[in-house]
C-alpha cells in the first residue's frame, strides 16, 4: 500500500489567505477546471488541499457567492452556477469607500441583523450554535491579523442568518460579503480614539453577548444584544465621521 501523505501547501501570507483561495477558486471556474453545474470540493477537501483553515474556505465561498459564481444549497453543498446571476439589486463593495458610506451599511445592518438574532435564537440548532462558537473563538485567536478577525467576525454574524432557517437572509448577507464589517472599510479603534485591546475587547463583549442570548433561546434578549452591538459600531463610527468633517470644516 502507498503510505505517501500529500501534504498542504504552505502559504507565505497570511494575512492573504482568503484572496488566494479566492483566485484560485476563480480561475479554476473560469477554465473549466470546475464545470458549470458542478459541485465544489468539500470543505475539508479544499482545506486539506489548500492548507488553510475552515474560517478561510467559508470566507472564500462567501466571496464566490456575493460575485454571483456559485451558489450553496444547505445540506447539499456548493455548486457553480450555470450562468452569472441576474443583475438586479446589487451593492458593489468596492463603493463602500467613505466613513458615510460605511455608517449607511451599518443602518441596513441594524434593520435586518436584529431580526435575524431573534429568529436564529428560537430556530438554531446545537450545530449551528457550536459553529458560532467555533467563529468567535477563532475571531478571539485572529485578533492580531486583522484579516483573520475580519473574517471570523463575518462567520459570526453569517452563522446567526443561516440559524434563521430564512434563505433570504443569508443571501443578503453573502452577497455584502465582509463589506460589511467596518474594519474592512476603516480603522475603528484609530477613528474613535480607542487603543486597539480596549477596542477588541469591548466588540468581544457584545458579541459574547449576542452568543449567550442565542445560547438560551432568549429571542428579546438576543434582538436587544444585536441592536446594542450594530447601534455601539455605528454611534462610534457616527461621532469620529462628525469629528472629521468638523476638522476638515476648520482646518
Amino acid at each position: 500500500m502507498d503510505n505517501q501523505i500529500v501534504q498542504p501547501r504552505v502559504r507565505r501570507k497570511h494575512r492573504s489567505l482568503g484572496q488566494e483561495l479566492v483566485t484560485e477558486l476563480s480561475r479554476r471556474i473560469r477554465d473549466g477546471e470546475i464545470k458549470r453545474g458542478a459541485k465544489l470540493p468539500t470543505e475539508s477537501q479544499i482545506m486539506e488541499e489548500q492548507g488553510v483553515s475552515r474560517t478561510v474556505v467559508r470566507e472564500a465561498i462567501s466571496r464566490l457567492q456575493a460575485a454571483g459564481l456559485v451558489e450553496t444549497r444547505h445540506g447539499i453543498g456548493t455548486f457553480v452556477l450555470d450562468t452569472p446571476s441576474p443583475s438586479g439589486f446589487r451593492i458593489d463593495p468596492a463603493t463602500i469607500v467613505t466613513l458615510r458610506d460605511v455608517l449607511a451599511i451599518l443602518e441596513l445592518r441594524i434593520s435586518l441583523e436584529v431580526e435575524s438574532a431573534g429568529l436564529a435564537s428560537a430556530r438554531r440548532t446545537d450545530e449551528q450554535l457550536k459553529l458560532m462558537r467555533e467563529a468567535l473563538d477563532a475571531l478571539e485567536s485572529g485578533a492580531g491579523n486583522a484579516s483573520d478577525a475580519v473574517a471570523a467576525d463575518f462567520q459570526f454574524h453569517q452563522q446567526i442568518a443561516l440559524a434563521t432557517g430564512n434563505r433570504y437572509f443569508t443571501d443578503i448577507m453573502l452577497h455584502l460579503g465582509t463589506s460589511i464589517i467596518p474594519r474592512t472599510r476603516v480603522n475603528s479603534a484609530r477613528l474613535t480614539h480607542d487603543d486597539q485591546q480596549h477596542y477588541a475587547e469591548r466588540l468581544s463583549r457584545e458579541h459574547e453577548d449576542i452568543y449567550q442570548a442565542i445560547a438560551r433561546q432568549d429571542a428579546e434578549s438576543a434582538r436587544a444584544a444585536m441592536r446594542l452591538h450594530l447601534t455601539n459600531s455605528r454611534e462610534r463610527l457616527r461621532q469620529a465621521y462628525e469629528e472629521a468633517e468638523a476638522q476638515a470644516l476648520h482646518g
